[in-house]
């Protein structure tokens, strides 16, 4: 039996055995190069996903059970802060989750530089404005106060799942009641029901009704869940999770915030290297290449939790797919905050905040608790006065956040230079004559080493060390390039150009349609 997503590793989810019975994108901002891959959940085909809207003290969470085995041995148990009624609990569909991984995932994009002798047009300053981017009804008895230690505080069913709250005072009166109601407890949850009893904790329990559940090619397909609780602690439970635990572990929690980021309080952070220029073989094995660059990431900030994205989730830049809109954001919570038609009516404002953690058993000794955080961005196609790109992560200038791991693949200009003042460092789409790439998921091997079948020159990818595959060197991982890009005159890059981008077409659109109005341009001369 294999468990995996939720049932991997979160809150005790699959440890209880029950017995006997692309669309066009919202917006294009300002993106004139071409995206050619993106790296989504089958990167991490082990890892927990999991979705949180936060607003005020109003908590929306929301997690995908992506459960391998016989439905009758499916069942999770998830400490809560209240009781849980059923107007507090919902399904929801599966598609979403693949929705905001995509939209949140690392992007490989690709550059090719213009002509230096090509004219040169700038958009005046005007139009340009900021960078965009169910158990039996019995009870255990404390035989020394005569009340009962473990309390059914509600029963109700949703979609195809049975629901149980259950309110309890001993932990092993807890661990009874679930024995009696035939669910087998794994070894050391006893320890951990104690410490949340301690913290005044209900128990959300959930199993499935065989004869509701869907089966697509022979396996069981559950649906998504959502419950909604008001705590003064913004937090996510995961020690439960790690009883269940064989080894490593991903955690990608996307966490939805009014114009808010948010970051963990109670372990380390750090950003993920971005805006690497990375080698062209690179194209044919992205998911690789980041599993590679998250791990080494990993290694160099243990215990930390690192941050992938966080970008205004109804916008992108470039866009791998269709951003949320305020359907989504309703699903994922919304209808239930107060004033929550206002806050997904014009389907703007949410931040998406895409954490990423890798724990083993014993990695994680508390919940992840987390707390707001200034705007950040990282991971553009901008460059300062002095022509040099934007590296890693940096306080926002403008007060919202544009952080996203993002990777380039950069065809530099080969043909004859015959001008005076050739203006190198201009990027933008294919030209004519070039075939565009096509824009598809990366699909790879997972982050425990299985062989890829993706090969280059002979050589496997994943058989080929962090430094074969970039460009430059990334200090904060301690990786330095075995093949830099060579220094030169059209080194200093000036950003995106729409010269010389008419024989690409998807180039100039993108260059033209990411201003923030329609402006007039100059003609400036080579």
């Amino acid at each position: 039996m294999k468990f995996k997503s939720l049932a991997n590793g979160l809150l005790l989810a699959g440890a209880l055995t029950v017995g006997a019975g692309v669309m066009a994108p919202a917006e294009a901002d300002a993106f004139c190069g071409f995206y050619v891959s993106g790296g989504e959940s089958d990167l991490f085909n082990d890892a927990t996903q999991v979705v949180l809207m936060r607003e005020g003290t109003k908590t929306i969470l929301s997690m995908q059970n992506n459960y391998q085995g016989p439905t009758k041995r499916f069942a999770m148990v998830v400490p809560v802060p209240e009781v849980l009624m059923e107007e507090n609990v919902k399904t929801l569909p599966e598609e979403l989750f693949a929705k905001i991984d995509q939209l949140s995932a690392p992007r490989l994009v690709e550059y090719w530089e213009r002509d230096p002798c090509e004219p040169q047009y700038e958009y005046d300053d005007f139009a340009a404005g900021p960078p965009q981017a169910a158990g039996g009804g019995n009870n255990s008895v404390n035989e020394n106060e005569g009340e009962p230690a473990v309390k059914v505080e509600a029963e109700f069913e949703v979609g195809e799942y049975e629901i149980v709250i259950l309110s309890a005072t001993e932990a092993n009166a807890l661990e009874t009641w679930l024995q009696d109601n035939s669910y087998n407890i794994p070894s050391g949850a006893q320890d951990i029901f104690e410490q949340y009893i301690q913290q005044g904790m209900y128990f959300f329990v959930a199993k499935v009704d065989p004869a509701k559940v869907t089966f697509k090619d022979g396996q069981a397909v559950l649906s998504p869940l959502r419950f909604d609780y008001d705590s003064e602690t913004f937090q996510l439970p995961v020690r439960l999770g790690m009883v269940n635990s064989s080894g490593e572990q991903d955690l990608i929690t996307y966490i939805l915030g009014q114009g808010q980021r948010y970051e963990v309080a109670n372990y380390p952070n750090v950003f993920i290297p971005t805006n690497i220029e990375v080698s062209q073989d690179v194209k044919d094995g992205f998911g690789t290449f980041y599993t590679k660059l998250f791990a080494r990431t990993v290694k160099q900030n243990p215990g930390a939790v690192v941050t992938e994205y966080s970008w205004d989730a109804s916008t992108c830049d470039p866009c791998p797919g269709p951003t949320l809109d305020f359907e989504d954001y309703a699903t994922l919570g919304a209808d239930v905050l107060e004033g929550g038609e206002e806050f997904s009516q014009f389907g703007r404002g949410w931040t998406l905040t895409r954490l990423h953690a890798r724990y083993g058993k014993d990695g994680l000794t508390d919940d992840l608790v987390f707390q707001k955080a200034g705007p950040v961005v990282g991971g553009r196609e901008v460059y300062d006065a002095a022509g040099r790109l934007e590296t890693g992560a940096k306080p926002a200038e403008y007060g919202s956040d544009n952080f996203q791991g993002r990777y380039i693949m950069r065809n530099r200009w080969t043909g004859a230079v015959d001008c005076e003042d050739p203006q190198f460092g201009r990027w933008g789409g294919p030209p004519s004559g070039v075939e565009q790439p096509s824009t598809g998921t990366a699909l790879s091997p997972n982050t425990r080493g299985e062989p890829s079948n993706i090969e280059t020159g002979g050589t496997s990818i994943e058989d080929r060390e962090l430094e074969t595959l970039v460009k430059e060197d990334i200090e904060d991982i301690d990786v330095t390039a075995q093949n830099p890009t060579e220094t030169g005159n059209n080194d200093s890059g000036r950003g995106c150009s729409s010269a010389g981008t008419a024989g690409g077409g998807a180039g100039l659109v993108f260059a033209l349609l990411g201003m923030l109005g329609i402006s007039r341009r100059r003609k400036r001369s080579a």
